[in-house]
């Protein structure tokens, strides 16, 4: 009988047995969006390549799952099954005027005001994706205020390579800072114009090359520079980063709205400094007595307590909800992330065994899906002519 079924199944059979199964996040076919590849039949076995549009899916397991529950149900029993998980990242499907060559996806990372973390979670998002395979440049934009070559420990002047500046690399990524063309106490003094133009030449000049992602760090507030971004590159989407309270919300409101005037998509909002992870400090920092305490979380009265919310609980959440934006996740005030900063290993908060991980992994993958989202979607329209 396995004989049998070696002998009449095709691919187009395999394809049959997998139409209905979607990806979760596209809410489309896996069969119509061509993630289905490779598929060989042979030997009482079927392989095939199920072709993510980001190695950073956060759903990767579900759809594995899903494929090889629709394979052994709908084909003919017996059958070996391997499935290969690969990943692609998807641009835009159309060209536009602006773009940069090689870069597929451009995310700018703004706040509506400054001390919110932007710069933190702009180098994490880039860590993240690169640790997922994915080629990432960073961008600091902040030309008043440098911080990412630090956070990184990144160091050095750029190269000229003819009329191209070849960026700083550090931990797999592709950077580029004013911080890299500035002694460490010079001060930045220049009006918008001069900063238009540096934000062109690290734009234009970069030798980028290919990338999956181009990470900006964006200057906080709503000033020159995210408007110039905006009038000169199609920006794939725009991310705010706030903290809970009401104070911070309110600008980080106004950074949503003016992505929104701007005709930036706005592909969600991330609440940093969310809470005081009580248990991970003592885990972490205590001494025995305070391990022991914390094991079974004995020291606690109620569930939850070992979370401080100090600015506050929910609160981007509930803004984003109510401003019809994606929230990412929320990320925990933890005294790792400031000291990985602060001594240049940024990278270390997302490592294996790091107690920020899973926070900052988590956010990055719903970054992801939101990118994917968006390009799976936007099919450019074609432009109609009115004929009176």
């Amino acid at each position: 009988m396995q004989g049998e079924s070696e002998n009449v199944l095709t691919e187009g059979d395999v394809l049959a047995a997998l139409k209905g199964v979607k990806d979760p996040d596209l809410g489309r076919d896996l069969v119509d969006l061509g993630m289905i590849r490779d598929v060989r039949i042979g030997d009482g076995k079927v392989s095939l390549a199920v072709n993510l549009t980001t190695p950073a899916c956060p759903l990767k397991a579900k759809i594995e799952a899903d494929v090889r529950q629709a394979l052994e149900s709908r084909l003919p029993a017996g059958l070996a099954i391997e499935i290969r998980m690969t990943a692609e990242v998807r641009g835009k499907r159309e060209a536009e005027t602006g773009d940069i060559p090689g870069v597929k996806n451009i995310i700018a990372v703004g706040s509506g005001k400054g001390g919110v973390g932007k710069s933190t979670m702009a180098a994490s998002i880039a860590f993240g994706l690169s640790a997922h395979g994915a080629s990432v440049g960073l961008m600091d934009a902040d030309i008043y205020g440098p911080s990412v070559p630090h956070l990184v420990g990144a160091a050095g002047r750029p190269m000229a390579r003819e009329d191209r500046i070849v960026p700083i690399e550090v931990g797999g990524l592709k950077l580029m800072s004013m911080g890299f063309l500035l002694d460490p106490d010079q001060p930045v003094v220049m009006r918008g114009p001069m900063l238009h133009g540096i934000v062109q030449q690290f734009l234009r000049k970069v030798e980028w090359g290919d990338l999956d992602y181009l990470i900006i760090d964006l200057p906080p507030g709503t000033g020159d520079v995210p408007l110039s971004l905006a009038q000169s590159l199609p920006i794939t989407g725009a991310v705010v980063v706030c903290t809970p309270q009401e104070v911070a919300l309110l600008d980080a409101t106004r950074a949503v709205s003016m992505f929104r005037q701007l005709r930036v998509p706005v592909l969600g909002m991330i609440e940093n400094m969310a809470f005081f992870d009580v248990l991970a400090y003592l885990q972490e920092r205590g001494g025995p007595v305070a391990r022991g305490l914390v094991e079974g979380k004995a020291c606690f009265d109620e569930p939850g307590d070992e979370r401080a919310y100090l600015f506050g609980q929910g609160g981007a959440r509930r803004k984003a909800d109510a401003m019809n934006v994606p929230f990412l996740g929320e990320v925990p005030m933890n005294v790792f992330i400031r000291e990985s900063g602060d001594v240049g290993r940024l990278q270390s908060a997302l490592q294996e065994g790091s107690p920020t991980r899973r926070h900052l992994m988590s956010v990055v993958e719903n970054l992801a899906a939101q990118v994917s989202i968006r390009n799976m979607k936007n099919v450019k329209m074609p432009k109609l002519e009115i004929i009176s």
